[in-house]
């Protein structure tokens, strides 16, 4: 039997290794090494070139640490076809132009069939009031529409 796939977002390796103190972001940073501690053995996991950009434009000191996090993970390219895809997300309004990884985000995870997005983008990416426009803009477009999730969501359920 095939793992479900797993499209790992930019928020997923910068609270893995984020150092702020405050109960949210403890919280999320506690939920996302829990989940990615078993997620190679339930999941296979894939990231893109838009998510190593993102992380690559950071400042903090912390940025090696994220990518390093993603070394291991085949990365997925934007295509011709995914930025057509993502050009329609903007236009209909279901992602916002800027910033424009949002679109690609969910452009790639459909476009590639992946299962899941895992990601703490809760207002752009998985936010529930979105869910019934995406799937059908997706079915607009002959596409899949993955589950867009966080990793408290994700863990212990395979």
């Amino acid at each position: 039997m095939t793992k479900p796939v797993v499209y790992i977002e930019t928020t997923i390796p910068n609270f893995y290794h984020d150092l702020r103190s405050s109960e949210a972001v403890a919280t999320r940073r506690a939920w996302t090494r829990m989940w990615w501690a078993s997620a190679a053995d339930k999941y296979d996991r894939l990231t893109s070139e838009i998510v190593v950009e993102e992380l690559s434009a950071g400042t903090s000191k912390l940025v090696p640490l994220r990518l390093a996090l993603l070394k291991d993970l085949p990365q997925i390219a934007v295509t011709v076809n995914v930025e057509d895809v993502a050009r329609t997300y903007i236009h209909n309004k279901l992602m916002p132009a800027h910033p424009g990884g949002d679109a690609f985000h969910l452009a790639l995870a459909s476009y590639f069939d992946c299962d899941f997005i895992v990601t703490w983008n809760c207002r752009h990416l998985a936010n529930p009031n979105k869910f019934a426009h995406i799937r059908e803009l997706n079915r607009r477009l002959g596409l899949p529409t993955p589950e867009i999730v966080t990793p408290q969501q994700l863990v212990g359920r395979f």
